[in-house]
C-alpha cells in the first residue's frame, strides 16, 4: 500500500501568486500542488491537499491525520509563530511532520524568527521557494529517519 502524505497550507497561502510576489514568488498554491503531485507520483506516494485560513479547521484536520497519514507537510503561514493550538495538534496526531516555508523566515522580520511548531516537527525547510515542498516530501519518504527526529 502506498504511503499517504497530506500537504496542509495555512492562512493566506490561497493567495500565492497574487500577494507579495517579491517574497513568495509568482506560483499559485495550485501550481505548487501540481508540482508536489507530480513528484508524489514519481515517488509512488498518495498525496492529499488541504488549505484553510482558520486555525480551528487546521487543528481539526491535523487531528484527523492521526492513524490515517504517514506524513504531514505543513506550511502553517503566520500561525507558525504563535499557534500553540497547532503545535498541540501536531504533537497529538503523532504523524511525522515537516514544517515548510517558501521564504527564509530568518531573513525577515524578527517575529518570524520564532516557530512554536518546530519542536514537534521532524524538520523545517525554508527559503527555497516552492522547491521546499518537494524537499519536504522527499524527506518524509526516507525509510529510516534518525530515531531522535521522530
Amino acid at each position: 500500500m502506498p504511503k499517504r502524505v497530506v500537504v496542509i497550507h495555512g492562512p493566506n497561502l490561497n493567495m500565492l501568486g497574487k500577494r507579495e510576489v517579491g517574497i513568495y514568488g509568482g506560483k499559485s498554491m495550485e501550481d505548487i500542488n501540481f508540482e508536489v503531485a507530480a513528484e508524489a507520483q514519481n515517488l509512488k506516494v498518495t498525496v492529499e491537499f488541504y488549505q484553510s485560513n482558520s486555525e480551528g479547521e487546521l487543528v481539526t484536520y491535523i487531528q484527523q491525520c492521526r492513524g490515517t497519514a504517514d506524513g504531514i507537510l505543513l506550511n502553517a503561514g503566520a500561525y507558525t509563530h504563535y499557534s500553540i493550538a497547532l503545535r498541540d495538534a501536531i504533537g497529538a496526531a503523532e504523524v511525522p511532520t515537516v514544517e515548510v516555508h517558501i521564504s527564509n523566515i530568518y531573513k525577515r522580520e524578527q517575529f518570524r524568527h520564532t516557530s512554536v511548531i518546530a519542536p514537534v516537527c521532524i524538520g523545517q525547510i525554508c527559503g527555497f521557494g516552492s522547491q521546499g515542498y518537494i524537499l519536504a516530501l522527499r524527506a518524509l519518504m526516507e525509510e529510516k529517519l534518525d530515531p531522535w527526529l521522530v
